[in-house]
Formats: structure tokens, sequence, C-alpha cells
């Protein structure tokens, strides 16, 4: 029998199972007997506070809490008792979760002491509405009050919200240009590819496979079988062994699939598979990971720290990928970062939304002492004017300055916020 299956079979006390290599990924061999310290290694890890509680001497109750909307797009503003002010920009899928955010989640922050965010966080995730609420539903609006609140503090510290949570390790962050464009013919995929690369000063492209469009109605549609083969190679022929590409299949593939397409990626150098197989499905990520050389990304649609927890303890893969927005903010997404860095993993958190995802991205990432070389982006292009003093936040030779100014580091245009609304639950 395979090794991984013979494992799985005697795990119940077989001496020869716990002597036996547990996972090959990346020539690092783990054995049965390690696995339970690794698990108490990560446990005691998610319980470290990450929020800087010892910079504030004195209570920060939260008065207010209001959610704005112009346009069927939100701003978040948190006031304080003392009169702090932090204010967030939503992702733009709050819109389909108002309610969640109006009847869970605010009554919830009122009179809270935001110093105690890190117990905060973790009572709404494990006790209050963990039960009933996951996933998308429950870490946008959660992530959206997060921000404002982590830019009130700076503000009240004059330190950028990333130093909040973290040491400053990264002044300028590298990033790929993300692309998307599955659904299209082949040779019209890679004229896109070429127009979005041109746009930006980056060396770096990640690009997708496996080709079956989220968006088709067509509950039959089998993708387009055998583009990915052919996207492959080219994309690496197209700009040269100094580019570092990067492919995702979004969950596309199963493990024979996976295992197949990712020999191809590791023939023509590729710097990592993300999503080789549904994201949740983790013993099968691991069977994928024990078979390739190629690192193996997985996280941003994950909901909780169990996935994480298990694929980083069994050496599942290399890459841990929380999504800030998804994954409900800074303080939870550092906790998963934090896990990976004990075992000598990267933390490469998911972009998602556009506005300015890619700012509240390249602050956590900039206090990440194992972040990887690039990380996502998506275009600068965002409906919210705003100033930055302290950085141009134009990708120049593949890299973006992170403002260090207070707070999420600019200056919103008060004519943009006086348009907003107040939501009212």
């Amino acid at each position: 029998m395979k090794r991984r299956h013979f494992i799985t079979g005697t795990a119940t006390g077989g001496i020869l199972a716990a002597t036996l290599p547990f996972s090959s990924l990346g020539n690092s061999l783990i054995t049965i007997d390690k696995i339970p310290e690794r698990f108490q290694q990560l446990d005691d890890i998610l319980k470290q506070p990450v929020l800087k509680k010892e910079l504030f001497r004195e209570p920060v109750i939260i008065d207010t809490l209001e959610l704005l909307q112009y346009n069927n797009r939100y701003l978040c503003r948190v006031r304080s008792k003392d009169g702090a002010e932090g204010i967030s920009v939503a992702h733009n899928d709050l819109s389909y979760l108002v309610p969640v955010f109006l009847r869970k989640l605010q009554p919830f922050f009122i009179g809270q002491d935001a110093r105690e965010l890190d117990l905060i966080m973790d009572k709404v995730y494990n006790y209050q509405f963990n039960f009933r609420y996951n996933g998308i539903s429950l870490g946008i609006p959660l992530a959206t009050i997060e921000f404002a609140i982590l830019d009130m503090l700076g503000k009240m510290t004059g330190l950028p919200m990333g130093q909040l949570i973290g040491d400053l390790h990264h002044k300028e962050v590298g990033v790929y240009c993300a692309t998307e464009f599955r659904e299209k013919p082949l040779e019209e995929h890679q004229a896109l590819i070429r127009q979005a690369v041109a746009e930006y000063d980056v060396n770096a492209i990640k690009m997708k496979i496996g080709y079956m469009f989220a968006g088709s109605k067509n509950i039959h549609d089998p993708g387009l079988p055998g583009k990915s083969e052919k996207m492959i190679p080219w994309l690496r022929k197209e700009f040269g062994d100094g580019w570092t590409l990067y492919a995702d299949s979004n969950g596309y593939y199963d493990v024979e699939g996976a295992v197949k397409i990712g020999k191809l990626l590791e023939e023509y150098k590729y710097a990592y598979f993300e999503e080789p197989v549904m994201y949740d499905h983790f013993e099968e990520i691991k069977a994928v990971a024990d078979r390739l050389t190629l690192p193996i990304a997985n996280g941003e649609q994950d909901q909780s720290f169990t996935n994480f927890r298990w694929l980083l303890a069994n050496n599942g893969l290399e890459i841990v990928q929380p999504d800030n927005y998804y994954f409900g903010g800074f303080i939870r997404s550092m906790k998963v970062a934090r896990m990976a860095h004990a075992l000598g993993k990267q933390c490469i958190p998911h972009m998602s939304g556009g506005g300015l995802g890619y700012l509240y991205n390249i602050h956590f990432v900039s206090v990440l002492p194992n972040a990887g070389e690039h990380h996502e982006f998506k275009g600068l292009q965002t409906h919210v004017p705003f100033e930055c003093p302290t950085s141009p936040l134009k990708v120049l030779n593949g890299r973006i300055t992170v403002p260090t100014g207070p707070g999420l580091g600019i200056t919103l245009d008060p004519d943009f916020i006086g348009k907003h609304e107040l939501v009212k639950g």
C-alpha cells in the first residue's frame, strides 16, 4: 500500500507507523510521534495575544460604531468616549452582509475596551456567533470593524496599524500581478496577461489554472480542457527565467489531477501551487504535497484555525494565505502567520476585493517576519479618494512603499466621507 494509506490505517497505535516518515514535503521528514508536540506548539501560539495592549495605559471605550453608505459602498467609523476616531473602507461584498454588521456585531462592540481586541475577537468567534455564522458572512463585517478600531488606535499612538500587531520587518512590499481571465480562449488569455503585466513595474505573475469559470451557469461546463497544459510553459517562455511565476487552481483538481499538473509546474520552475484541491479537503492537500517538491499554498477561503493547524502540524503545506477580510481581520490572520513562522513556513496573505484592499494587505505584510517574496496585487484603481503623505503608493521595481503615518496612513477626502449616509438597523 502507499505510505500515506498505510499510516492512516495503522494510526491507532502501531509501533511501525510511528517510526515512518509522515511527510516528505520540502525534504523535511515528520514522524507521527512528533505530531502531538507540533500541535501543542501551535496551540500555545494561538493563546498568545497579538495587539500591543501595553501601548495604552487607560481604557479605550468604544462609544459609537457607525456604518456609512454611499452608492452601495461602505465605510465604518468608530469613536471612543475620549473622542478618538478611526475609519475603514469595507470590502465590496459587505453590501450583502449589512444585517450581520448591524444586528450582531455593532451592538456587541459598543462599550467594549478596544485594548481587549484579542479577547473581543475570540469571544465573537468562539462564544457569540461561530455556531451560527462563519466564513465570509462573519469575517468581512468583523474585519471592517477591526480595521476601523486599529486605525483609531494607530492615530492615538502615532503608529501605523501594522505595528500595533507586530514589529516592522518590511518598509517595502514586493508584489506580483494577479491575473484572471480563466474563461477566455488561449490566445485571448495570453494577450490579456501581456496587457495586465505591462501596466505595472513587476517581475512576478500569478496565473489561474484549471479554467472552470465560476460565473458559468452551465452546470455541465467542463471548463477549457488542455488549456492549462499550454499556458504553463507559455508563461515561462513569454517572460523568461528572471520572472517568478505562481499558479492557482482555486480547488479545481482532484489529487491525481493536481499531482499531474503540479509536475508540469515543477518542470517549468513555478514558485508555488495555490489551492491544488478544495481548500478544506486537508487530507487531500497533504496527499498532493507529499507527492510534489513544489511548495503548496492554501488558506484564502479558510474560516477557522482548524485547517491551518492540522496542515501545519502535519507538514501539509509550505505557505499559509489567510485573507484579512475573509478571516476576520489582522489579529486572527497574525495568529496564522505566527503558527507558520514557528514551523519555518511562509505567510503570503490573500488579498480580496478592490478598493483599498492592497493597502490593508501591505500594512499586514510589513510586520511579517516570514513574509514571502511577492504578494497579491490587483491594481491601484479605487473609488475612494485619499491622500498619503508618506508613500506614493505606486509599484516601483516591483515593490510598494508601506505608509508610515498613523493608522492606515492615509487621509480620506472629507467631502467623500460627507456624501455617506448613516445606515440604521
